[in-house]
């Protein structure tokens, strides 16, 4: 019987430059360059979510007002500042 994977290997380049910050920076944290990539993706992933989230929304907002463009989106703060 076989079991489900717990994870999967990949590989990424990585300039030189980005590969000494990356293996810098999971030492000074305790983590391995794993650990270190695996929460990075995580926090990009949650991120780009809640950014698709706010996305959503905005527009939602924005269809609702019937706003048809960006100087639209201008003139409405600029009414609302004043």
């Amino acid at each position: 019987m076989q079991t489900a994977r717990t994870s999967y290997t990949t590989t990424i380049s990585l300039p030189p430059k980005l590969y000494r910050a990356v293996a810098t920076t999971a030492k000074a944290n305790g983590m391995t360059n794993s650990e270190l990539f695996r929460e990075a993706f995580r926090r990009y992933v949650r991120d780009e979510r809640e950014w698709q989230g706010l996305l959503s929304y905005g527009r939602a907002k924005a269809r609702k007002a019937r706003v048809q463009n960006e100087d639209a989106v201008e003139r409405l703060i600029d009414r609302s500042r004043k």
